[in-house]
C-alpha cells in the first residue's frame, strides 16, 4: 500500500512516516518544499502523477495566535490546500484522512464533545479547520477526519519541550488550570491512524490519549516525572491574554474508536514517561 503523507516533516507527519515504514506499507512524504498544497497547479502537478493508495493530510497552519492576524495564509492552507488534496482524492477515487483538532468545538459545559457533536470554533484557527473538515464531507465519501488535541512528539516545538525549557530557565512557573483536555502523543496516534487508514471504517474520529487534565496538571506532572523542581502555581486563563480564544473545554470522546473495533491510546502519563526517555532536556 502507498500513502502520501503531507506534512511530512511535521512534529506527527514524522511519526506517521515512521509508523508506515515500521508497517512495511510504502509512504511518500511531501513538505512545503515538494509541494505548495496552497497552489492548485502545484498540487495537481504533484499528485496527478503518483499512484497511492490514500492519502493522510497532516499538513496545517496551526499558529493559533498567529492565525487571528494572518487570516488568509491560514485559510488558504488548512482550507482551499485541503480542497485541492481532496479534489485529487475524488479524482482517483481513493481515501483521504483530514488530521482536525478539538478547536472545531466551543469548549462550553464540561461534557466530552462527540465526533457529532455542533461545531461552534471560538477562534479563526478552529474556524479554518472546520471549513477543512466541511470541503472534506463535501467532495468525499472516502473519508476520515481525525480529530486530536495538546499534540506532543520527537520532532518539533510542544508543549512539553516549552514547559521543561522555561522550568530550567526560571524555576517558578504559573500555568493555567482552567482549560481542560487530553494531551496526545504522536508515537502512539500515528499507530491508530495507520490502522485506521488500512480500513474502511470511514467516518469522523476523535484521538488523544486517555485521561483528562487541565494545563496546570499536565504542567505538574511533566516536572513531577523529569525530576525538576519547579514550582508551578495555578492560574485563571483570565490571567493570560491571548489573542486567540482558547475553549475551556477540550475533552472528547473517543467511544467510537472502541464501536468500531479500533484500540483506545494508553493513558496520558504514560505517554509522556515514554517521551522524556527519547528527549534530550
Amino acid at each position: 500500500m502507498r500513502i502520501l503523507v503531507t506534512g511530512a516533516r511535521g512534529q506527527l507527519g514524522h511519526d506517521v512516516m515512521k509508523e508506515l515504514l515500521s508497517k512495511k506499507l510504502i509512504p511518500i512524504g511531501v513538505d512545503r518544499e515538494e509541494m505548495d498544497i496552497t497552489n492548485k497547479e502545484d498540487v495537481h502537478k504533484y499528485m496527478d502523477p503518483l499512484e497511492v493508495d490514500a492519502v493522510i493530510h497532516c499538513a496545517a497552519y496551526t499558529a493559533v495566535d498567529q492565525a487571528e492576524e494572518e487570516i488568509e495564509l491560514c485559510r488558504k492552507i488548512n482550507v482551499e490546500g485541503t480542497r485541492y488534496i481532496a479534489e485529487v482524492c475524488k479524482s482517483k477515487d481513493i481515501p483521504m484522512m483530514y488530521i482536525s483538532t478539538d478547536y472545531v468545538f466551543d469548549g462550553k459545559g464540561s461534557e466530552p464533545f462527540l465526533p457529532d457533536s455542533p461545531r461552534n470554533p471560538v477562534n479563526f484557527y478552529g474556524q479554518a479547520k472546520y471549513e477543512g473538515e466541511l470541503v472534506v464531507e463535501e467532495l468525499l465519501s472516502k473519508y476520515f477526519i481525525v480529530r486530536i488535541s495538546w499534540v506532543f512528539g520527537e520532532n518539533g516545538k510542544n508543549f512539553v519541550r516549552t514547559m521543561l525549557d522555561l522550568g530550567k530557565k526560571l524555576g517558578k512557573l504559573t500555568v493555567v488550570n482552567d482549560q481542560f483536555g487530553s494531551p496526545t502523543y504522536t508515537s502512539d496516534l500515528s499507530k491508530l491512524l495507520v490502522e485506521m487508514i488500512q480500513s474502511k471504517e470511514y467516518g469522523t474520529y476523535h484521538a488523544t490519549n486517555e485521561g483528562i487534565c487541565s494545563w496546570f496538571e499536565f504542567a505538574t506532572e511533566i516536572f513531577k516525572q523529569a525530576g525538576l523542581p519547579v514550582d508551578v502555581q495555578p492560574v485563571d486563563s483570565s490571567a493570560f491574554k491571548t489573542k486567540a480564544v482558547r475553549p475551556l473545554n477540550s475533552r472528547m470522546s473517543k467511544e467510537k474508536l472502541v464501536e468500531k473495533e479500533f484500540e483506545k491510546l494508553p493513558d496520558w502519563k504514560d505517554a509522556l514517561s515514554r517521551y522524556l526517555k527519547v528527549i534530550d532536556y
